[in-house]
């Protein structure tokens, strides 16, 4: 044989492959289902994607109580606790949005076999990008998740806001990842290599003008995909726009994949250039959670509201890696701050998008009026609503006070005049989002109903059970927050980087 021509194959273990391999193989038998069923397949394809998603959670369970880090494809693809993590995350954000689907999808005029189709397309390119490694693979992962949510945004074909919403998300998805590209191409051409790890030997020495382009377009590219100020005016329009399920998807899992390459690359990739890197992130970190919540201030679309309010969580999670490389445990720390509070963000922004979905199957709106005297007639989805709502405002015994407080820590440990500003700036910023979540609780349990109109209203089996969920673990958690931490942790993403 031709020595030239001979390579060696790469070696896979399907076992680290397991949950991609399940979500892969759900979504070829919707597929088939969809083509070859009868008039009955349309109510199989939810049942059908939430057993297959919590199908997936299984590898992924034996895989963390086998706790080997593997890795493939010369350590472009890593399943370690950091990726598992995650893995988990995105699985489990899945699964309650087919909740808050099933009955959506089911009662409108939409096609429900591509729906789901779609929805798991891009969970499965969550979980790969959960373990790259390597810039390839990134972009890859994240044109993945990112193609099937532009189509889901404009799923209502005959709504004009719909349309416009997949379009603007489309456009400004497209020239985002024109940006990300652009400076990860850089990154290769400074260092010679798409691996994460060689990429951060080679950029240790000095940070020259192309470097600092390529570090800037990347960030500026992952800015783009976690809605961070100025990049974020996509997100508003395109939330309330899309399908309520499908926003919930977006605000949640599509931003926590955004969030997990972020903090992939900057960790591995930029600890030797922080001094590019941190001032960038300190300055979006502040102007994002400062817009979000002036804005938030004067939205009386609900939908709208948590569109800011996702914009200056956004800015929270920011927060932490504008300080990371100062002390000498910095890194660590604000990993497990960014990582704790994206868990935290996913159950308590499901929740209350399930419940103002469920409360629009009465009014058939989700403007802040629609919920004027809730109490009086659906006092469970009110006491839900509300500890949402101050969970993301961060009011203890509530899960959000614990990822405030992991943010708080991060950013003060490190005894810097910029962590402190940081740490000001988003108790400052806590408090004026108190006033906005605060004035829809008082709509909910002190204006009357609209017309009087108490009737109750009937909330489908699956809404009932993901708000029933993810309220009972914004209390737990809240409560005993350990419960999430002894899961956050980061050391194996960050060894990596060692």
């Amino acid at each position: 044989m031709n020595p030239v021509l001979a390579f060696e194959s790469p070696t896979i273990d399907f076992h680290a492959f397991a949950p991609e391999i399940v979500v892969v193989g759900v979504l070829v038998l919707l597929i088939l289902v969809d083509t070859f069923g009868g008039d009955d397949r349309r109510w199989l394809m939810s049942s059908l994607a939430g057993i297959g998603l919590l199908v997936a959670l299984i590898p992924v369970a034996t895989l963390a109580y086998d706790s080997t880090n593997r890795s493939m494809f010369d350590g472009a693809y890593v399943v370690d606790d950091f990726a598992l993590v995650f893995k988990a995350l995105f699985l489990i954000a899945g699964y309650l949005v087919v909740l808050l689907s099933t009955n959506y999808i089911a009662e409108g005029d939409y096609w429900e076999g591509e729906y789901y189709q779609l929805l798991l397309a891009s969970i499965l390119g969550m979980l790969v990008m959960a373990s790259a490694r390597d810039l390839i693979s990134i972009f890859v992962a994240l044109e993945l998740l990112s193609i099937p949510a532009y189509m889901l945004a404009a799923w209502r074909k005959r709504d004009l806001k719909s349309e416009e919403a997949g379009i603007k998300y489309y456009l400004m998805g497209v020239f985002a990842s024109a940006v990300l590209l652009y400076g990860m191409s850089l990154l290769y051409g400074v260092s010679g290599s798409t691996k994460l790890t060689d990429i951060a030997l080679a950029i240790s020495a000095e940070a020259t003008p192309l470097l600092i382009v390529a570090i800037t377009f990347t960030v500026v590219g992952f800015g783009f995909k976690v809605s961070a100020v100025p990049f974020h005016t996509w997100a508003p329009d395109t939330y309330e726009g899309a399908p309520t399920p499908v926003t919930a998807f977006l605000a949640v899992a599509s931003k926590a994949a955004g969030f997990v390459a972020l903090m992939t690359v900057v960790l591995i990739a930029f600890p030797a250039r922080a001094d590019v890197v941190e001032p960038l992130i300190w300055a979006l970190s502040a102007l994002t959670m400062v817009v979000g919540n002036l804005i938030a201030l004067r939205q009386t679309n609900l939908v709208r509201m948590l569109a800011y309010s996702g914009i200056a969580q956004a800015g929270y999670m920011l927060a932490p890696l504008a300080v990371a490389s100062v002390s000498p445990g910095g890194l660590s720390t604000a990993a497990q701050a960014m990582s704790t509070y994206l868990v935290i963000y996913m159950i308590m922004n499901i929740g209350a998008f399930g419940v103002i979905i469920t409360v629009a199957r009465k009014t058939g709106s989700a403007e802040l009026s629609s919920l004027s005297g809730l109490f009086s007639y659906a006092p469970g989805l009110t006491v839900a609503m509300t500890m949402f709502l101050f969970s993301l405002a961060g009011i203890p015994p509530l899960a959000g006070w614990y990822g405030k407080l992991e943010i708080f820590l991060a950013l003060v440990e490190p005894g810097t005049a910029s962590g402190y500003v940081l740490a000001v700036l988003v108790g400052l910023n806590s408090v004026v989002a108190l006033f906005y979540y605060a004035r829809v609780a008082r709509v909910m349990w002190v204006e009357p109903a609209p017309d009087g109109d108490v009737s109750p209203i009937k909330v489908p089996l699956s809404l009932a059970a993901a708000v029933v969920i993810t309220a009972s673990l914004t209390l737990a958690i809240g409560v005993y927050p350990q419960f999430v931490t002894r899961f956050t942790g980061v050391d194996s993403l960050l060894s990596l980087g060692s």
